[in-house]
């Protein structure tokens, strides 16, 4: 299947089509709308894997704030530079663990510097023309990377239209919210309700997790 690319107006079009095969969601995507404007998502460019990919993991089980100040601590062993994969394995286990960084964070940035620098990961410049199952498959080579952090790469970096995180706990309460559940809905459960939001389900997703702050 050929991918489905990004432009000026993917968002509005997303908008539409949930709004006519969905119209709770579509209700609640105006309302949004209206107040905040519309959903951000859009590809952005990826020098490199490491940066990205690194982040997720830092960020990882933590809250926003502990994470933030781990990863400036983790970008302070760069010396005011970008983090790369080479960089890193410069560094030793103990500075890596100084920063803040756990046992399973360190080895497992350890391990996707090594994966880079080995290319045994796809080119950042391929990355936009992969399919979303065969990156899933590649970058969870990586031990510590997961599909929830593939899918987030997928949705926050390269703009893919058509993610749904079934795993992830904001999608699961924001579906409960919009529909009234009284129990948070299984991964299969939100599969076969986000199955008519296809092509686009990467949008109704963050319209999920807008739910949960309302």
């Amino acid at each position: 299947m050929e991918l489905k690319r990004f432009n000026s107006s993917t968002i509005p079009t997303a908008v539409k089509h949930l709004t006519a095969v969905d119209p709770l969601l579509g209700r609640f995507m105006q309302q949004h709308i209206q107040q905040h404007g519309h959903c951000p998502i859009k590809p952005r460019p990826v020098p490199s894997l490491f940066t990205p990919l690194a982040r997720s993991i830092v960020y990882q089980q933590l809250s926003g704030k502990a994470a933030g100040t781990i990863y400036g601590r983790f970008r302070d062993l760069f010396n005011n530079r970008r983090p790369t994969a080479t960089a890193l394995l410069r560094l030793t286990y103990e500075q890596l663990r100084a920063a803040g960084l756990s046992h399973n964070k360190t080895l497992a940035l350890q391990d996707l510097a090594e994966k880079i620098v080995r290319r045994q990961l796809p080119a950042a410049a391929r990355v936009h023309s992969i399919k979303d199952d065969q990156l899933i498959e590649q970058l969870t080579q990586v031990r510590g990377i997961g599909v929830w952090t593939v899918q987030m790469f997928l949705m926050f970096w390269l703009g893919r239209m058509d993610i749904l995180p079934v795993a992830d706990l904001g999608i699961q309460k924001g579906l409960q919210i919009l529909d009234g559940l009284e129990a948070l809905p299984a991964p299969d459960e939100l599969s076969e309700r986000g199955a008519c939001w296809g092509p686009y389900r990467s949008v109704a997703s963050w319209y999920l997790w807008r739910c949960t702050e309302v």
